[in-house]
C-alpha cells in the first residue's frame, strides 16, 4: 500500500507539472555498464524514475530544413523545466525518507562520444513509457518522438512499469526526414557520426549555438502514432 500511495504522490506531482509520462524500472535491467556514475550510486539507488515532457508541435512546425533559434530556445527551456521538476520530485522523494539523484535532462560528461550519466530513453523504455525508434530515440505511443527525458535515481519502494511491446511498424518517416541520411531499418543501424558531423556544420553556420536539429523529431509526431 506504501509503495502505490508513494508512486501516486509522486505521479500527481509530475502532472501537475505537465508531464505526459511517469515510468519506473529497476537499473538491473538495464545495461548499466554505459553508464558514468559510480558504480556505488548504481547500488544504493537501484531504481530510476523516468518522467517525459512534450515538445511543442507549433514550434516543431518551424524547422525547414535546418534547426533554428525558436527551436534551440524552447529545447533549452523544456530541458530546464525537466530539471526544475526532477529536483522538485528528489526533493518530495526525500520527504518520504528515501534517497534521491535527479540526473540532467541535457548534460554531457563524455563530448567525444556525446554521452551522459545515463542514457534517458533506454531508462525511458525499459520503464514501459515507448520504444527505441529508428531514429535512435525513444518514440512514445501518443506523442512520437516529440519529447523530452528526465530521470531520477531512488531507493524509494515503488513498483517497476513493464516495458511496452510496440515499435514503429511500417512508418518511416524519419528516414526520409533525415538531412543526414543517417537513419536506417533500425536504431541498432542508426549512423551516429553521420548525424553528429551535420550537427557541426549546423553550428557552423550559426543557424544555432548548439548540436541538435529536431528534423527527424518534428517527423515522428502523433498523426504517425496514432
Amino acid at each position: 500500500m506504501a509503495s502505490t500511495t508513494n508512486r501516486e504522490a509522486l505521479e500527481q506531482l509530475c502532472r501537475n507539472r505537465g508531464a505526459v509520462g511517469f515510468g519506473v524500472c529497476r537499473l538491473s535491467d538495464i545495461k548499466t555498464d554505459d553508464f558514468l556514475l559510480p558504480e556505488q550510486t548504481i547500488r544504493d539507488l537501484p531504481l530510476a524514475i523516468s518522467i517525459v515532457l512534450h515538445l511543442s508541435p507549433a514550434v516543431l512546425g518551424t524547422l525547414e530544413g535546418h534547426p533554428n533559434q525558436l527551436y534551440e530556445h524552447h529545447y533549452r527551456q523544456v530541458n530546464f523545466a525537466l530539471d526544475r521538476l526532477a529536483l522538485d520530485l528528489a526533493t518530495l522523494i526525500l520527504n518520504l525518507g528515501a534517497q534521491a539523484l535527479p540526473i540532467a535532462a541535457s548534460q554531457l560528461v563524455d563530448w567525444q562520444n556525446q554521452r551522459g550519466h545515463l542514457s534517458h530513453k533506454r531508462v525511458a523504455v525499459e520503464a514501459g513509457l515507448g520504444w527505441l525508434g529508428r531514429n535512435n530515440l525513444l518514440v512514445t505511443p501518443r506523442y512520437g518522438a516529440q519529447v523530452r527525458l528526465v530521470t531520477v535515481l531512488t531507493d524509494l519502494g515503488l513498483e517497476p512499469s513493464h516495458p511496452l511491446e510496440n515499435g514503429c511498424g511500417s512508418c518511416r518517416a524519419c528516414i526520409a526526414a533525415c538531412p543526414a541520411e543517417a537513419i536506417g531499418e533500425t536504431a541498432a543501424e542508426f549512423r551516429h557520426l553521420d548525424c553528429f558531423a551535420l550537427l557541426k556544420e549546423f553550428q557552423s553556420k550559426r543557424y544555432v549555438s548548439q548540436y541538435i536539429c529536431g528534423l527527424c523529431v518534428r517527423a515522428c509526431g502523433p498523426a504517425h502514432n496514432a
